[in-house]
């Protein structure tokens, strides 16, 4: 979703100096005519627009838990042939909350659990595509001698049984000679009439049974389209049951005799012979119409794996699209087998993301009801065909999908049929349609009242975008409104504090569009620079004002408007903007540093670290990669092979890079790494020695104060956990002599643990009143405090950042030690209502266990374990639930 956008006559970059934004950003830098000025606040306000929120195309049920604890509770007893569908469902449970790597970790549990051929195809492909960008990943592990075998093409036909020839008894008569010779033209292949027979039934009673050519030793073959090299090749096969050398346009030719006469040891031969020869996308698409018209299985099979292996670019060939689309059941079957939904599902997934207006996603979504054999799977099938409807302006079929998804159970498709009823003019209608859904729901989702405020004006409005932020306070488009509306007003400050509410926890592209905006609007170039770099660096190719300008072209003009900075400039402004843990104004710096700075490498492993920092995890490895890349040595090159590999969970394989780092140089970044990675997953105590020697040795080396900080912090860390409280002082205190300030929070656990909690306390308050970003200050402040005062840094830090969970459980372990059973259980609900989280479900399965209602724990059990099926507490719990269970 593009948040906002200009009217229509502007919506060609061709004619990017019409935009609004460009009465404020004049070729004179820093300068605005005399006409612009005097028009600038009708245009800004006409400018600034927030477009409805998008309806999703995800399965989002009323109760996520449940559905999860349903699925978990199916896994226990389900055949080993259902496991895969259940965690394709999972799957998509976690793709509607947003849970990108729960979501892949389900798919690959699908795959693992696959029990056929097919399925393996399928869900070894999707989880190629999801993973998309990782191969470097892959190619690091082979240089550490870890050779991965995952999603690799299959060798289909061994996994299907051989088709072997039936013996036929054959019962001889005397006047039937032992061979038998087939004239094709002006040819005659003599073969073994027996052979021959048992190739298959036709043929044997065609040789043996009451046919005329049971008395023939010649039989005119002419007249059955098949060439003499084709019938030498069925005489050797009858003889010897393989094929040898046998071209691919004879094998077609063969396979399809055999088809003819019912000869199905040969077919078998032919189709894996031919499947063997599919090695490309042109020969998967010269082959794959053949093999379904001849029902061919495993050349059907192989030539769709190469499709699904060159996801998504397969996709873009119309040849492959109609392979996949113009086909009947039998023919699904012939190349899926059993997996035909989880195909078609796969497929959908895939083409949504590429255009989800177009007639291909139509197809796929079709063929997804087709294939549905439950109402679940339906459920999401005409969920989505509404979506695709919607955006194609069909808007009567669409409204028919999104009744029969909300029939089948799926509420969230109210808002499909909100939005066409107010497309159609009936805006009330809408209104009361969500006011329906709202009371017939407990307790209801912030998602609700969102989409009611589309369809209401005034304080109505406000009250449900309130209403929507503190039940789901993830959503963007209330914010987003309300900052909009208070520039309308001409409440500047009021509008950025709005935004500002979720950019604090949530770094969302459309939030920082608007921000761009509403700085543009205060002339404040600088921020606006700062904002747009920042979306760049989340997303090189961003466009804004829905999707109509390029964001690049924009940061050109606004750059126009601010003082140039040197590169010694850029590294001071860094150091101000990292120093006060300003991560956004610290990725505009490094962003505009990349653009004309040489030591690329250092910057983007910089930029990595930032956001991760931000919660932007693809970001950060793509990042890192980017580091690998313009890194500007092999030394520096290893130790950022070490971080990639360190951050997709192979610590060994990481350390293993950074000594080959140093073995070549002694550097301040491969001992950090090598410190770290050890610290972080070794469980011996004694490691500790050896971690304080590799961090003493990265500070003997050349670096920056900004890295040096770090690893005095560090440090200080590993002698806390010593007990050498002196020396992590020392550490912490020379860390914020370079302005780490995040040193103060391990300054202030030394002040704890020398029984100063005043110390601590305020140690903690010097963090916050320096750190922009200071929801985790507050949250560890609080651990420094009396009860009330906890309570107020923790209800801070919720506002700050709703997803910390650590003040839910908080307030809700007070509550529950007051003996507010209820209250505490309402508090770690309002939670778990829009994050998914081990920890928040945890507690309230413990809750409810101790409150005595063990259906409740058990469902909270399973749905945790969902979300961590290794989790050993989470186990332990469930198994005690579980015995409770009558």
């Amino acid at each position: 979703m593009r948040t906002f956008y200009p009217s229509d006559s502007c919506s060609k970059e061709s004619h990017l100096n019409s935009l609004n934004p460009q009465s404020w950003l004049q070729v004179e830098r820093g300068k605005l005519s005399s006409s612009a000025s005097s028009s600038a606040p009708l245009c800004r306000e006409s400018f600034i627009k927030v477009p409805e929120p998008q309806i999703l195309p995800h399965y989002k049920p009323l109760d996520y838990v449940e559905v999860l604890a349903q699925i978990h509770e199916e896994l226990e007893s389900c055949s080993l042939e259902d496991r895969s569908s259940l965690y394709l469902l999972q799957y998509q449970v976690f793709r509607g909350l947003g849970e990108t790597k729960l979501g892949q970790r389900s798919l690959r549990s699908a795959w693992q659990e696959a029990t056929t051929v097919h399925e393996k195809v399928v869900f070894g492909s999707w989880l190629r595509y999801e993973k998309q960008g990782e191969e470097v990943i892959a190619e690091l592990l082979s240089s550490c001698g870890k050779y991965s075998e995952e999603f690799v093409p299959l060798d289909i036909a061994s996994y299907l049984p051989v088709t072997s020839p039936e013996a036929a008894s054959v019962k001889v008569k005397r006047h039937i000679s032992r061979n038998v010779v087939f004239k094709i033209e002006q040819e005659r292949i003599a073969c073994d009439r027996r052979k021959i027979a048992s190739l298959s039934a036709p043929f044997h009673a065609m040789l043996y049974g009451s046919f005329t050519e049971s008395l023939l030793d010649e039989i005119d073959m002419s007249e059955n389209h098949v060439s003499p090299s084709a019938m030498r090749v069925v005489r050797d096969f009858s003889v010897a049951n393989v094929l040898i050398g046998v071209s691919k346009n004879l094998l077609i030719e063969v396979l399809v005799f055999a088809n003819k006469f019912c000869c199905e040891s040969l077919k078998d031969a032919c189709d894996r012979e031919l499947a063997s020869l599919v090695s490309s996308m042109e020969c998967a698409v010269e082959l794959m119409d053949f093999a379904l018209e001849e029902s061919s299985p495993i050349l059907a099979a192989s030539c769709l794996q190469v499709f699904l292996y060159e996801l998504p670019e397969s996709l873009t060939d119309e040849r492959v699209v109609e392979a996949l689309t113009r086909v009947n059941r039998s023919q699904v079957s012939t190349m899926a087998g059993k997996a035909s939904f989880s195909l078609y599902s796969c497929l959908t997934e895939v083409s949504m993301r590429l255009d989800p207006r177009s007639d291909r996603t139509l197809a796929f979504l079709e063929k997804v009801i087709d294939f549905a054999e439950n109402d679940r799977q339906r459920v999401l099938g005409f969920h989505r065909l509404g979506c695709t409807r919607l955006l194609r302006k069909e808007y009567r079929e669409a409204e028919e999908a999104f009744e029969t998804a909300f029939n089948l159970g799926h509420v969230y498709s109210a808002t499909g049929l909100a939005r066409i009823g107010y497309i159609q003019g009936h805006k009330l209608w809408g209104y009361e349609k969500l006011t329906s859904v709202i009371s017939s729901v407990s307790p209801p989702l912030g998602w609700m009242y969102q989409e009611r405020s589309l369809y209401c004006e005034g304080d109505k409005k406000l009250e449900d975008l309130e209403k929507a932020t503190e039940l789901d306070p993830t959503l963007t488009y209330p914010y987003m409104y309300r900052a909009v509306k208070l520039m309308s007003e001409q409440n500047a400050e009021a509008a950025l504090e709005e935004i500002n509410r979720i950019l604090g926890f949530k770094l969302a592209l459309e939030c920082l569009e608007i921000r761009f905006c509403l700085y543009l609007g205060m002339d404040d170039y600088e921020a606006a620079l700062r904002d747009i770099q920042a979306a760049l660096t989340l997303c090189p190719d961003y466009r804004m004002f829905d999707g109509k300008v390029a964001a690049r072209q924009l940061r050109t003009l606004v750059y126009e408007h601010v003082e140039s900075w040197t590169t010694a400039d850029c590294w001071m402004q860094l150091y101000e903007k990292w120093s006060n843990v300003d991560d956004i104004g610290s990725l505009s710096v490094i962003y505009q540093m990349l653009e004309a700075d040489a030591c690329k490498g250092v910057l983007y492993f910089r930029q990595s670290l930032l956001l991760l920092r931000l919660k932007c995890p693809e970001a950060a490895m793509r990042s890192l990669q980017l580091a690998r890349e313009h890194a500007s040595s092999d030394h520096e090159r290893l130790v950022y092979e070490g971080w990639i590999l360190y951050d997709t969970g192979h610590c060994e394989e990481g350390l293993q890079k950074a000594k080959e780092s140093i073995r070549i140089k002694r550097s301040f970044e491969a001992y950090f790494l090598q410190a770290y990675a050890l610290a972080e997953s070794s469980l011996d105590p004694s490691s500790s020695s050896t971690v304080v020697s590799l961090l003493e040795d990265a500070l003997k080396c050349p670096s920056d104060r900004l890295r040096k900080g770090q690893a005095l912090n560090n440090l200080g860390s590993v002698y806390v956990d010593c007990e050498k409280l002196d020396l992590a002082a020392d550490c912490y205190i020379n860390a914020l002599k370079v302005r780490h300030t995040r040193a103060h929070q391990g300054l202030a656990r030394v002040h704890f643990l020398r029984n100063d909690k005043a110390a601590a306390y305020e140690e903690m308050t010097r963090l916050i009143e320096k750190a922009q970003n200071n929801a985790s200050a507050y949250e560890k402040r609080s651990e420094y405090c009396d009860r009330e005062l906890a309570k107020s840094d923790l209800e801070m830090v919720t506002r700050l950042d709703p997803l910390r969970v650590y003040p839910y459980r908080y307030r809700a372990a007070v509550l529950m030690d007051s003996r507010k059973e209820k209250e505490a259980i309402e508090e770690l609900s309002r939670a778990i209502a829009f994050k998914a989280d081990l920890h928040l479900l945890h507690l309230r399965a413990a809750f409810h266990e101790h409150n005595g209602d063990v259906s409740s724990a058990l469902r909270d059990c399973r749905a945790a374990l969902s979300v961590d099926p290794n989790h050993q507490e989470m186990l332990e719990l469930h198994s005690r639930v579980n015995s409770h269970e009558p």
